[in-house]
């Protein structure tokens, strides 16, 4: 809930309060410096980028620059851009049903320069919260100069208005996000001529509709992000336009693998009430940065942390899928939820041309080797010989999407050092369904490091996997 607005409600009662006017790149530059010296954090949700990123970042916003984010997709540009509403003032006077948002003290609109020689200190006045001075707009081709800047309204004309009154233009998108923020993402896409409409607006802060002759000094921080292969391939971009952002920061994936486990833990979204085990969101994580590095993929084109996130979901997707089905009392995710990640995220990686007709095999590999490494970290060095005493005597367990975690215990039957086991994979419940997800976990490690074999049954949502020596 947003705190009370401020009372005064005319241009007299603000001046009265001792109201100091600033411009929007004043206000940043305040409330971030105030931020940095108490310790409090600046942008709130933001994982991997405190070394890196930030420092950049906060340079260029004490410098008063607008600035481009460049970074391939899925690199949180959009998310780190939004978070810079709240360096702004929690609340800004504005005058009342102003259509771009002028300060009472400096109208800049015909109208309100209108109402203000009229009303004087009698100017109403209304509050902006900090939340509605953020604009955004996606570049698309058939973004226009009136969607940015604005243009003529027809209902004012037809009102009786003629063509020559500046208050028949409609304004853009810009220039009502005036004395905010304004973001354009994947810059680049916009036609060359809706580019230059933009040149003012960053170097002279006015705008030009039409013929009109309008002279609108727009107090605005403008932020770009865009994709660097289209940002600097010639003729994508008017170099003119180019040259008058004051900053380029590069953006870039989580560099550490605790960056990409804190980054799924704090964005995936589980179905509710299911779990899934750290063991298996680390599978996840390694998995991503296995499928980032891999030759068969285009990094050009990157793997997006959406691409972890949705691996995830999809993960804690299947053990709730089972919980409904067998009736289990909780929905935790086990490793035959794996699986079906791979054609879930196949439409998010963009391969190599060499590797046409691969792509579900390559991702199947490296989705074991993710596994594979996340076994040796944390039971690699476990004494599995409780588990592995099981198949001695030629024994079978049988698992499978479908099979509930209880009847998956029942075929293991007593294992000697669960709660070891347990402990390692950090899983501190004593529930059937983590006791199952934690043995699972161990069968499959055992079968990738050649100490069991696995017969996979046919896909599908009924699809099993028989462990055996």
């Amino acid at each position: 809930m947003r705190p009370t607005e401020p009372r005064e409600s005319t241009l007299g009662g603000l001046r009265t309060s001792g109201h100091v006017q600033r411009s929007v790149k004043a206000e940043i530059r305040h409330n971030l410096l105030t931020r940095l010296r108490s310790g409090e954090p600046r942008f709130p949700g933001i994982v991997g980028f405190d070394e890196t990123v930030l420092p950049h970042l906060e340079r260029a916003l004490l410098a008063g620059h607008d600035l481009v984010l460049l970074g391939e997709r899925g690199q949180g540009k959009t998310r780190l851009i939004r978070t810079l509403g709240g360096l702004l003032d929690e609340w800004t006077p504005v005058v009342a049903g102003c259509e771009i948002n002028d300060h009472p003290y400096e109208p800049v609109c015909v109208r309100c320069r209108r109402l203000a020689a009229e009303a004087g200190d009698d100017l109403p006045v209304a509050w902006l919260h900090r939340d509605d001075r953020y604009g955004e707009k996606l570049a698309t081709p058939d973004t226009s100069v009136g969607d940015l800047i604005g243009d003529v309204d027809p209902i004012k004309v037809a009102e009786g208005r003629t063509l020559g009154d500046p208050e028949t233009v409609h304004f853009g998108l810009v220039p009502r996000t005036n004395r905010g923020i304004f973001s354009i993402n994947e810059l680049p896409d916009l036609a060359e001529r809706i580019q230059v409409a933009l040149l003012n607006v960053l170097e002279e802060r006015d705008v030009q509709v039409r013929g009109y002759a309008l002279r609108l000094p727009l107090d605005l921080l403008l932020v770009a992000s865009a994709n660097p292969e289209d940002y600097t391939n010639r003729g994508r971009i008017i170099t003119p336009l180019k040259d008058r952002f004051g900053a380029e920061i590069r953006t870039h994936y989580p560099l550490e693998l605790d960056t990409e486990l804190e980054l799924i833990r704090q964005e995936a979204e589980f179905a509710d009430g299911a779990e899934v085990p750290g063991h298996l969101v680390e599978v996840i994580a390694r998995f991503t940065r296995l499928v980032r590095e891999s030759t068969a993929v285009d990094g050009r084109s990157g793997v997006s942390a959406r691409f972890a996130l949705a691996g995830a979901e999809t993960v804690a997707a299947g053990a709730a899928r089972r919980a409904a089905l067998t009736g289990e009392e909780r929905a935790v995710a086990r490793v035959c939820d794996l699986p079906s990640v791979v054609p879930s995220l196949m439409g998010k990686v963009e391969f190599e041309v060499s590797e046409e007709g691969r792509e579900q095999e390559v991702l199947e590999h490296l989705l074991r080797r993710a596994i594979a490494e996340t076994y040796r970290r944390t039971l690699g060095p476990a004494d599995l010989t409780g588990l592995l005493d099981k198949f001695d005597s030629g024994e079978l367990v049988e698992s499978g999407e479908l099979v509930p975690a209880a009847e998956l215990l029942r075929r293991i039957g007593q294992v000697p050092g669960l709660a070891k086991i347990m402990e390692r994979l950090d899983m501190s419940g004593e529930s059937p369904e983590q006791a199952a997800a934690a043995l699972e976990f161990a069968l499959e490690g055992l079968y990738l490091t050649r100490r069991l074999s696995k017969d996979v049954g046919a896909g599908g949502g009924d699809g099993t996997a028989t462990y055996h020596t």
